[in-house]
């Protein structure tokens, strides 16, 4: 914490000194200057500031992967077939890529606590409406508005960090703690989806957000005010960002549904490609865009948002199929498949420890793209799961899932936020989320088109199919990383 400078008092004028020389006088010691406004309303350098942070992290990322293991009670309760289940899913994970383009401008221009304590009430007040949905559709409505108001909280969160930490390598640590919170979060959330869902009923999922959220505000009345900085809120980019993405996600959920050539698909499809469109022309001639189309010439801006696509689609997507295949290949319960992931959430927890460390020593590209591999390691190694699988097999080709993001993310999110001016970090997360996002959501997408059979059973050849285009796709930006990415 900054030390406040001490007080002085300089002598009344004409006051005799206590020196023996009566012509001399003790120096007059000047008041110092008031710090600057900047200075009284930044944020503690960690502390409050860090664990406030760290809450609200964890608690918008538990409610991805916790709601998956809900998912088949979810089904039960509100008679929801697969197409519903991938929209309980999606219809958060779309709007928090969506809106973040626009939460990260908004982090920046309202000051980054305010837009926390915004954030997190609404949220808060959204995983209400989800315990108390009487339907799928008002289920998938209330995940909107959670996803919405979770892309607040995302840019705002690490901004606080990012603001709360001026060197650099502490900023990393702190930043790694942030991802840790993230990730084991992602990996724990099915093991307390399952436990929560078995024991007071899948609508206790969401109740566990209320007393988090209570606790995330006290913490913010302790974290002074952030600056406000100049950020421009685009509305016909944002507009089109959701359209584009909600068109793309409809036709790829709906395409194996209704088939890949019906109308609403293709109509899909052309809406996608065409607000695609719209987005660039808006942002392109826009005078202060929520995107600068510029930053993304940047390579160290562009691939790590590729990597953090490829990363989240694969463990999304590995979350979302593993929790079905528990519990509708194996037949296990909620709790039981729940508990299979507690490897996975010690595994992450350790492997996000070391990534920082790791990054220090031979380079964050290095350990970027040993991430990448490891995690399309992780795609071959579940193509041979079947119904009748050894438990303990099954959990150690697990391992490679487990080891992946854990170990790339916190090197790419460090690097982007070094990449970036101060005044464009709000910016830089939105970005790096977005893309996040829209890979676990597109994944989910992929995986619920492909496994069902038309019987609605599960389709292991189905599963095999999109964890080879995902390691196809982890390939890619491995590549791509090992190119273009700075080697220090």
């Amino acid at each position: 914490m900054p030390t406040t400078p001490s007080r002085f008092t300089a002598p009344a004028p004409g006051h005799a000194s206590e020196s023996s020389a009566p012509t001399l006088r003790r120096p007059l010691r000047a008041r110092p200057t008031p710090p600057p406004a900047d200075a009284l309303s930044a944020p503690p350098r960690g502390g409050v500031a860090l664990v406030a942070s760290l809450l609200g992290f964890t608690v918008i990322t538990i409610d991805v992967s916790a709601v998956n293991i809900a998912l088949p009670a979810i089904r039960n309760s509100l008679s929801g077939g697969m197409a519903g289940l991938q929209w309980v899913v999606d219809a958060y994970t779309l709007m928090f890529a969506a809106l973040m383009l626009s939460a990260g401008a908004l982090a920046d221009r309202a000051g980054a606590r305010r837009a926390y304590v915004w954030g997190v009430t609404l949220f808060t007040l959204a995983s209400l409406g989800c315990a108390l949905a009487p339907g799928i559709g008002a289920l998938v409505a209330a995940r909107v508005a959670q996803g919405g108001t979770a892309a607040v909280v995302m840019p705002a969160s690490l901004a606080l960090i990012r603001q709360a930490y001026e060197d650099a390598r502490a900023r990393a640590r702190a930043i790694a703690l942030w991802t840790v919170g993230g990730s084991v979060a992602m990996a724990a959330g099915p093991v307390l989806g399952g436990l929560l869902t078995d024991s007071a009923g899948w609508r206790a999922v969401f109740l566990l957000n209320l007393p988090v959220g209570a606790v995330i505000l006290g913490l913010l009345v302790r974290v002074p005010r952030s600056p406000r900085r100049p950020a421009a809120l685009d509305g016909g980019g944002q507009l089109t960002a959701v359209l584009a993405l909600a068109g793309l996600a409809f036709a790829v959920i709906e395409g194996g549904h209704l088939g890949w050539t019906s109308g609403p698909v293709l109509a899909a499809g052309v809406l996608a490609v065409a607000c695609g469109y719209a987005f660039r022309v808006v942002e392109a001639g826009h005078r202060r865009p929520m995107v600068p189309l510029g930053m993304l010439r940047d390579r160290r801006v562009a691939v790590p948002l590729a990597v953090g696509f490829a990363v989240n689609a694969a463990f999304y997507g590995g979350i979302f199929l593993l929790g079905l295949y528990y519990q509708q290949l194996r037949g296990m319960s909620g709790t039981a498949a729940g508990l299979m992931f507690v490897p996975m959430s010690a595994v992450v927890t350790t492997t996000n420890l070391v990534s920082p460390r790791l990054a220090e020593r031979i380079g964050r590209r290095s350990v970027i793209v040993a991430g990448q591999l490891v995690f399309t390691g992780a795609m071959a190694a579940m193509l041979p799961l079947a119904a009748h699988t050894p438990v303990w097999l099954v959990l150690v080709l697990l391992l490679p899932l487990s080891i992946g993001g854990a170990l790339a993310v916190p090197a790419l999110t460090a690097l982007l936020m070094d990449a970036v001016p101060k005044e464009r970090v709000g910016t830089a997360s939105g970005l790096l989320n977005s893309s996040r996002q829209t890979g676990g959501a597109l994944a989910v997408a992929l995986f619920g088109s492909l496994l069902p059979t038309p019987g609605g059973g599960f389709s292991l050849p189905g599963m095999r199919l999109g964890l080879l285009a995902i390691a196809a796709l982890l390939l890619a930006t491995t590549a791509l990383s090992r190119l273009l990415l700075p080697r220090g």
